[in-house]
């Protein structure tokens, strides 16, 4: 009896020592099986009802709430003379928690540079701004598209842009999607592009947008509300439709910090 509890010992000791090994992490063995993305004009972190006033702080809380892992922002000034010559790409990054980001310039302003922004929480390994044409009628300004390759943790990646469009020209908007379109076209990874589109649904815009893409709305919620003006310009979408599915589109409900509201969609990989 003596000696089966001692060899009985053992074993539970061989046991207990084989159980100790530390498991491989798992975010190495894991795949990612959903993408939370937001899009957020933020008005040059500039409040609505708070005149010459920069609250990055504000800006960051809101985009920090959501815990997106892509977020496109646009309107955003870098070492502008309007904002305090800060960097609020920079800024907006590290208050909102983000390792990495991606500022594509739009235009040169008031010493600095202004254009969108995008936040990953995952490692970019390529970016790219391409600039968008617009017609040829005076005013307007200039607007870009943003590309990154994202590289999700079980080494997939992903192409995320970050988009603003002409605000009072429809001709220009027009020239612009369709030149995003082009561009679309030609990427062979997942795409999913996010931004202030400033076309509402039914629109020429719009319509062009879902010959390519899909949206993550179709009874899209108001993004923005500015004096009597309202409705939904802010989206996001993706290609091909049967690499990605919608789980859910929400607008959250914050008027405070900048004149649009963030949009989040949670996206399942099919």
């Amino acid at each position: 009896m003596h000696q089966l509890w001692l060899l009985l010992s053992g074993i539970t000791v061989m046991f207990l020592q084989t159980g100790c090994t530390a498991p491989k992490p798992l975010e190495q063995t894991i795949a990612v099986h959903s993408l939370q993305v937001m899009t957020y004009n933020v008005h040059h972190c500039n409040p609505p009802e708070k005149v010459g006033i920069i609250d990055v702080d504000a800006i960051a809380a809101v985009i920090s709430e959501q815990r997106a892992e892509l977020v496109a922002v646009q309107e955003v000034d870098v070492n502008t003379n309007r904002s305090g010559k800060i960097n609020q790409a920079a800024l907006l990054a590290e208050k909102s928690d983000y390792p990495y980001y991606y500022f594509g310039k739009a235009m040169d302003f008031e010493q600095g540079q202004y254009g969108v922004l995008i936040l990953s929480k995952y490692p970019i390994a390529d970016t790219q701004t391409f600039h968008l044409p617009k017609t040829e009628v005076k005013g307007g300004e200039p607007r870009v598209l943003a590309v990154v390759t994202v590289v999700l943790p079980d080494g997939k990646s992903i192409e995320f842009g970050s988009t603003h469009l002409e605000a009072f020209n429809s001709a220009s908007r027009l020239l612009q999607i369709e030149e995003i379109n082009r561009i679309a076209g030609k990427i062979t990874l997942p795409f999913i592009i996010a931004g202030d589109l400033n076309a509402s649904v039914g629109s020429d815009v719009i319509r062009s947008l879902d010959t390519h893409f899909t949206r993550t709305c179709s009874n899209c919620p108001a993004t923005f509300g500015e004096g009597n003006e309202t409705g939904a310009i802010d989206f996001i979408a993706f290609k091909p439709q049967d690499a990605l599915s919608v789980f859910s589109h929400r607008v959250v409900q914050n008027k405070k910090a900048s004149d649009h509201m963030p949009v989040i969609a949670e996206l399942h990989f099919k």
